[in-house]
């Protein structure tokens, strides 16, 4: 797992999945060291079927992009330009292949947690890392309060299996915490700044 947090070189072996998220058709080249390399994986999926599209709107980031399912599919149904970042180089040259390929506005960018962001989103999107530890999930979860504008919002997908009970209690110190809906063990979770406490 360590390889989708850093940059060793594995070999590289390119393949192609096409998939359809809400009646949209999607093609993405996937490769070696990136995550879920052989197909949509049922969190990502069940985060994007239940995100508030109605309400996406403004500056959307993709944090922690991959092959670039969450930001493609963002700037796709929504015709918006999204920035997406990883700190994966692999991850980064998929999503920037993957963006051509769906004919969608994204800027993808090498990004250590928020080391590269330089403004504030309106909703910043992820699946997000759980395997590099607690430490550095949440440097990601609440370092997101800073790069969120007033009313911005941070939509997440963890498994149960995963802790995310407790990412949700813990989540609560410092945001208005929803559970937008459950799925299979995977919780989608909305989290605003509380402003009284944050």
């Amino acid at each position: 797992m360590a390889h989708y947090f850093t940059n060793e070189e594995l070999p590289s072996e390119e393949k192609t999945i096409k998939c359809i998220i809400k009646n949209n058709s999607f093609t993405f080249i996937t490769d070696n060291g990136v995550f879920s390399k052989n197909g949509l994986d049922f969190g990502t999926r069940t985060l994007l079927e239940n995100l508030d599209l109605e309400n996406i709107k403004g500056d959307v980031l993709d944090f922690g992009c991959g092959y670039g399912p969450i930001g493609i599919f963002i700037s796709k149904v929504k015709n918006i330009p999204v920035d997406m970042i990883d700190i994966n180089l692999r991850s980064i040259d998929l999503s920037k292949k993957n963006s051509e390929l769906n004919n969608v506005n994204t800027n993808v960018f090498y990004s250590d947690i928020y080391e590269n962001v330089e403004k504030k989103y309106d909703f910043i999107i992820s699946n997000p890392p759980i395997r590099v530890g607690n430490e550095v999930l949440y440097k990601i979860l609440f370092g997101a309060k800073n790069y969120l504008k007033e009313n911005g919002e941070l939509w997440i997908v963890i498994n149960k299996d995963q802790g995310a009970k407790t990412v949700m209690k813990n989540l609560e110190k410092e945001y208005t915490v929803t559970l937008v809906e459950k799925n299979k063990g995977f919780y989608i979770i909305k989290a605003k700044i509380n402003w009284q406490i944050a």
